[in-house]
């Protein structure tokens, strides 16, 4: 397997090639074995911090037809069968940054409930994640906002929808700008990567209080 030691400018521009084979084939090549390898230095520590043995799953977009992923990623999920109906953690990049992720997807069949929880832990919740840290209700698209700058209401109407759109998601985590050194030291990262889960790993155990 790829050693990983660092992401590069070129890992980031595969993003920029035209069509899906040749975007893939680069996909394939240059940027999958890294995060691969990322997740597999994690899983041991994720596994210890979750108290579920987690497995690694690289994102294949084997669905895709005609257009070529905006974005990749490894999951780390404690099934070996697969990772999408499961609370999960990502690895992964688009053009403009890396992503580190705890995430919860349409395909899962508890978020109805869990969106329930986290409103019976709000207050908690919004206390426990750092103000830098970001939430997503989309993870087709790259944008996310700030814990500072959700409000109560804004917060919980994210909830709301996770509780009532069939499409709606819900992932929290870190966005690195692809311009920030700290991509490019192995060591840093992969610390990073661990410090980040340990904070996220508070939202993975709420999972569990779903009945």
């Amino acid at each position: 397997m790829t050693q990983f030691n660092g992401f590069t400018e070129k890992d980031f521009d595969v993003f920029k090639i035209d069509g899906l084979e040749d975007r893939m084939s680069a996909l394939k090549s240059e940027v999958s074995p890294k995060l691969e390898s990322i997740a597999e230095e994690l899983a041991p520590a994720l596994t210890a911090l979750t108290g579920d043995e987690m497995h690694v799953h690289v994102a294949k977009h084997a669905r895709r037809t005609t257009n070529p992923p905006n974005d990749t990623w490894a999951a780390l999920a404690s099934s070996k069968r697969g990772y999408k109906k499961l609370p999960h953690f990502q690895i992964g990049l688009w053009e403009s940054h890396v992503f580190i992720w705890f995430a919860m997807i349409y395909e899962s069949p508890i978020k109805e409930d869990y969106a329930q929880v986290l409103k019976k832990h709000q207050e908690e919740v919004r206390d426990h994640i750092p103000a830098d840290f970001v939430w997503s209700k989309d993870h087709t698209k790259p944008g996310a906002t700030p814990n500072k700058d959700l409000n109560e209401n804004d917060f919980t109407q994210l909830l709301d929808r996770l509780q009532s759109v069939k499409k709606a998601e819900i992932l929290c985590g870190m966005h690195i700008d692809r311009n920030d050194v700290i991509l490019k030291d192995r060591d840093a990262f992969l610390n990073k990567c661990e410090e980040t889960f340990n904070t996220l790993s508070y939202l993975y155990q709420l999972t569990k209080e779903v009945g």
